[in-house]
C-alpha cells in the first residue's frame, strides 16, 4: 500500500493531519456528518485502507456527509459509485489526480483518477515511487 497526501479540492489546504496516526501514517482529517450528528473523522492515508476513527458510530450501509475542516465545502461529487449507487467523495491529490471513495458506509468502492493521466500519473509515480520499491 501506498500513502497519499490530499489536499481540499476547493480551497486547496492540506488535509493531512500529521499529528494523528492511523496505520502508521498521518491521517486525513476531514468533517464527518450524519443524521445532525457531526465531528471530525480521521481517515487512512494509506491508499487501500478502510481504517477510521470516526466521532460517533453510523449504521451499516448509511450515507455519511464529508466536508473540508478549513472551506467547510462538500466534498461529495456528482460521481455516483457504480457498485452501490451513492454519491462519491473526492479528496485532491497533492501531486495532481484525485482519490475518491464511496460515501455510503461498507461499501468499499475507492479509486484513483488522473485528467491528465500521462503528466498527473508520471507525477504520482515521482512522488510515490520509494514507497513502491519497498
Amino acid at each position: 500500500m501506498i500513502q497519499v497526501n490530499v489536499k481540499c479540492p476547493k480551497c486547496g489546504h492540506s488535509l493531512m493531519e500529521k499529528g494523528h496516526k492511523i496505520d502508521g501514517k498521518p491521517a486525513i482529517m476531514v468533517k464527518f456528518s450524519y443524521a445532525a450528528k457531526k465531528g471530525s473523522a480521521y481517515l487512512s492515508s494509506l491508499y487501500g485502507s478502510y481504517n477510521s476513527e470516526l466521532p460517533f458510530a453510523i449504521p451499516e450501509h448509511k450515507v455519511a456527509g464529508f466536508r473540508c475542516p478549513h472551506c467547510d465545502a462538500d466534498l461529495k461529487t456528482d460521481r455516483k459509485c457504480d457498485v452501490c449507487g451513492s454519491h462519491m467523495v473526492a479528496l485532491d491529490l497533492t501531486q495532481g489526480g484525485n482519490v475518491q471513495f464511496c460515501s455510503r458506509k461498507g461499501c468499499r468502492k475507492h479509486l484513483l483518477e488522473f485528467s491528465d493521466f500521462d503528466t498527473e500519473l508520471e507525477a504520482f509515480y515521482k512522488a510515490y515511487a520509494h514507497q513502491l520499491d519497498a
